[in-house]
């Protein structure tokens, strides 16, 4: 394979590979010390997506450009990085060299942070069945799906389909799905009556099935118990303890023999480390790379592992940290920092310690849950600061005011004005090879 072109060997600074420009890999970028590394940063993207907000793009309170924000961007002023648009395909650690899809790289350091996907648990007719909610693309094809469905019910020939069409399923109990469903509900009481007034809306439903006996089995009981009572107030039917068997030609089957006609099913039930091969078995726990305390893959002195992809057991983790965002931050942060210090010749022994800060989860307009150390609160004020801390995390000044102002006008009016049915066009021109021919 090809060596990756244009990127200059430096023999004088130490060269980090990063794989994934998600948290992680977007603060260890920016943490490391450029005038000791020179950083390589790959992502099938070239942006980084906000992923706790997909769900308000997916359900149009948000334009995706709001919560993503490009690579090269956030770079620019900064000497010795470089970022390419490719595909890790395989890592040879004993030459230290990752292969991507655009050719091969050298590395001195390499960090794997490469996120997590959706989890069907092996059933992998529901990847092409239902919608998944990982991406910018999926929240954008969601957008459409759920758009397109009103379209459709103004035409339905029947009862039985009218119903069937306006059944949304959300499958997955967690923060995701909650606040998904709480924005469908939303959107019945105060939008769609207002665009489609020729659609009976009491007859649309929300149904949220969950494979745990409650809702944010990750949270307080306090929170599990609130959020549902939120959620069945504003019409969501719950079902809980209760497991999708399959889904095929609109109906959803359940382990408890329940069934649903629906053609809306979104899956977020689950999710799974995203692995990169060519790293041993034993490197591998569910999944996950194992890692020390300093962020070590097991048995590699300069590979690395952070993030959703990272299984560091610890005394209070012994099955590896949450799969969320803090983790993901904090260890990017962490190992920073040693590394920084390893170059300069100083110790670089500061292991990893978790500072859990808590968790918040809003299921719509005024409501949300907050589990923050000791504290267990509810409502209008949990939503607030669910809206503060959600802004302060988003990259970028322009994103965090067009985000707000967004919410702003929302909270004012009842409504979004984002409700455009969108639909990509094929063309030759998208294709590789047309691009490849430019010039011939």
């Amino acid at each position: 394979m090809n060596t990756i072109s244009n990127i200059p060997d430096r023999k004088d600074l130490k060269r980090i590979v990063i794989v994934g420009g998600g948290f992680a890999g977007l603060q260890l970028a920016k943490k490391i010390n450029h005038r000791y590394f020179q950083t390589v940063l790959i992502d099938k993207v070239n942006y980084y997506q906000f992923q706790p907000l997909l769900y308000q793009v997916a359900t149009a309170g948000l334009e995706p450009s709001s919560i993503s924000y490009p690579h090269r961007k956030a770079f620019q002023k900064r000497p010795n990085f470089h970022f390419r648009t490719c595909e890790a395909l395989r890592v040879l650690p004993s030459e230290n060299i990752l292969e991507t899809s655009i050719g091969s790289i050298h590395f001195d350091y390499l960090v794997i942070a490469t996120g997590c996907d959706t989890n069907y648990f092996g059933d992998n007719s529901l990847k092409d069945s239902t919608f998944a909610l990982k991406s910018i693309s999926e929240a954008l094809l969601i957008r459409n799906r759920i758009l397109m469905t009103f379209e459709d019910a103004l035409n339905a020939d029947c009862e039985a389909t009218l119903r069937k069409i306006l059944t949304f399923v959300v499958v997955g109990g967690g923060a995701t799905g909650i606040e998904t469903a709480g924005a469908l509900a939303d959107m019945k009481k105060t939008i769609l009556p207002k665009d489609y007034p020729e659609i009976d809306f009491t007859k649309m439903e929300i149904h949220l099935i969950d494979a745990s006996p409650r809702l944010l089995a990750n949270m307080s009981e306090h929170a599990s118990e609130n959020a549902t009572k939120i959620l069945k107030n504003r019409g969501v039917i719950i079902h809980s303890n209760t497991l999708v068997t399959s889904y095929e030609n609109n109906l959803v089957k359940m382990n408890n023999n329940e069934e649903l006609y629906s053609c809306n099913v979104l899956w977020v039930a689950g999710v799974k480390a995203n692995s990169l091969p060519g790293l041993p078995d034993e490197a591998y726990q569910k999944g996950r790379l194992i890692t020390d305390e300093f962020h070590r893959i097991t048995g590699f002195e300069n590979l690395f592992c952070l993030g959703d992809t990272a299984l560091m057991a610890m005394p209070n983790y012994p099955q590896g940290h949450p799969m969320l965002a803090q983790p993901a931050i904090q260890m990017a942060k962490n190992l920073a920092k040693n590394l920084n210090r390893r170059v300069q010749g100083k110790p670089a022994d500061h292991p990893f310690v978790y500072d859990d800060r808590g968790s918040l989860a809003t299921i719509g307009r005024n409501a949300a849950v907050a589990d923050l150390g000791k504290l267990r609160f509810s409502g209008r004020v949990a939503w607030w600061l669910w809206i503060w801390i959600h802004i302060l995390s988003i990259v970028g000044i322009k994103n965090k005011v067009f985000v707000f102002l967004d919410w702003a006008w929302s909270y004012v009016t009842y409504d979004v004005s984002l409700r455009l049915l969108i639909k990509p066009i094929c063309s030759r021109i998208y294709s590789s090879k047309a691009a490849s021919d430019c010039g011939k």
